[in-house]
């Protein structure tokens, strides 16, 4: 048995916590393989909006096993919050929800370290959510984290010498700062953290593949933010990418089967970073105000521009897509003409390949095609596509290399397409 991936191709927030529940019911396993709770996956379904910042998406189909991956960092506080928010709407956690003993916790000073350190950046600010991402990576790979199953033993030690030197930096960079709160919120986290089952997951995992269990593993954030191969230093702090799922489950390469690419119709991007696409003029700002472009955990406007095939044809590149699903095309029903970017001209040499940086004078060469002016959210079957729905469709498809397989055309479960099994 293999283990199926999907992941985000762009900049994050392409919607991949609805595909997830989509796709659930084919799947007896679900689980997260990196992020933290800077990462909003938002379901609809049966009149009810969710928003997950840990917790996998399969968590909403009673018979599924849910785990959170080693290679995920977690906020003891915000999964209290995320976790006794879903028991409180019906969907019981503790029987379906398994956590790796390897999974990094996310400290209250870690929290203050990434406001310190966003703040002496000045104007070279990454845009941080300030959820204490990236310090917990730091001290993951400077061999200096505390992990779930530190909880269980000599934590209180662990957690005061965390706490002491995280204290030193925050000092050296003269940032002010007030503990109790935040840090008594934590501590009733990691008391309500210890009612679930911490597991070795790797071998979880692996037990569950010698028993044909299906699995599908989540990704968080979009490839072009990956630590390595996204718009670096715009990025975020872990292996968005296809491997990723490898080293934050602990599966092998070879382990891997379908990978499930997800994309918008157009782009997004939230915080700092180049973004050759973008649209500063009404068509951005009505694509922002249709598709409702605001961050799920955040509450930041998105910024938005037309899709950058350059781009998205890298991240098929790395990831190895095997199937595309495509999000949010209802957002462009009212547009007369859609643009999509097929190359980039950088000093007055046209490329369709993604450069060593995005910064400095890029120019993005667009092709443009008939929009459909027509309401695809009512739309149940793709044999009732508009014809110019379709051509954009097969446009996408010729130039990224691979098929679309799911079309969605609305926020709500039912409002998706599957166009081949």
């Amino acid at each position: 048995m293999k283990i199926d991936v999907l992941l985000g191709l762009q900049w994050g927030d392409e919607g991949k916590g609805k595909v997830v529940d989509v796709l659930t019911p084919s799947y007896d396993v679900v689980a997260r393989f990196q992020g933290g709770p800077n990462a909003g996956h938002t379901l609809e379904f049966n009149g009810e909006k969710y928003v997950l910042r840990s917790i996998p998406s399969g968590i909403f189909q009673g018979d599924k096993i849910n785990i959170i991956g080693n290679g995920v960092v977690l906020d003891p506080a915000l999964f209290r919050e995320e976790a006794t928010a879903l028991e409180a709407s019906g969907h019981p956690l503790k029987e379906r929800l398994i956590i790796s003993k390897k999974a990094h916790l996310i400290l209250p000073t870690h929290r203050l370290l990434d406001a310190a350190y966003e703040t002496a950046k000045k104007d070279s600010k990454v845009g941080t959510t300030g959820r204490g991402i990236g310090p917990t990576y730091t001290d993951k790979i400077s061999r200096n984290g505390i992990r779930v199953g530190d909880i269980l033993e000599n934590f209180e030690t662990k957690y005061t010498a965390a706490k002491e030197r995280h204290e030193k930096i925050l000092k050296s960079l003269n940032y002010k700062y007030d503990l109790t709160e935040i840090e008594k919120k934590w501590f009733e986290g990691i008391e309500y953290l210890k009612q679930f089952k911490f597991v070795d997951s790797e071998h979880v995992i692996n037990n569950l593949l010698k028993e044909d269990k299906t699995i599908l593993c989540e990704g968080a954030q979009g490839t072009m933010l990956d630590i390595d191969f996204g718009s670096y230093p715009f990025v975020t702090s872990s292996n968005t990418i296809c491997a990723g799922a490898c080293t934050g489950l602990g599966v092998a390469p070879n382990k891997i089967g379908d990978v499930y690419g997800i994309f918008k119709a157009y782009c997004t991007r939230v915080g700092a970073g180049p973004f050759p696409t973008e649209l500063f003029d009404a068509d951005g700002d009505k694509i922002r105000e249709i598709g409702h472009e605001f961050g799920a955990v955040t509450g930041r406007k998105r910024r938005c521009g037309w899709i950058d095939l350059v781009a998205l044809k890298y991240a098929v590149m790395l990831d190895g897509v095997t199937n595309l699903i495509m999000m949010k095309s209802d957002v462009l029903d009212s547009f007369e003409t859609i643009k999509a970017c097929v190359a980039y001209k950088i000093d007055g040499k046209e490329v369709d390949y993604l450069p060593y940086s995005l910064e400095g004078k890029i120019e993005p060469v667009y092709k443009e095609v008939p929009g459909w002016k027509t309401d695809l959210s009512k739309i149940k079957s793709e044999a009732d596509f508009p014809k110019e729905f379709k051509s954009y469709i097969d446009f996408l498809e010729k130039e990224l290399g691979a098929r679309i397989k799911i079309v969605s055309v609305g926020p709500d479960r039912e409002q998706t397409i599957i166009r081949y099994n």
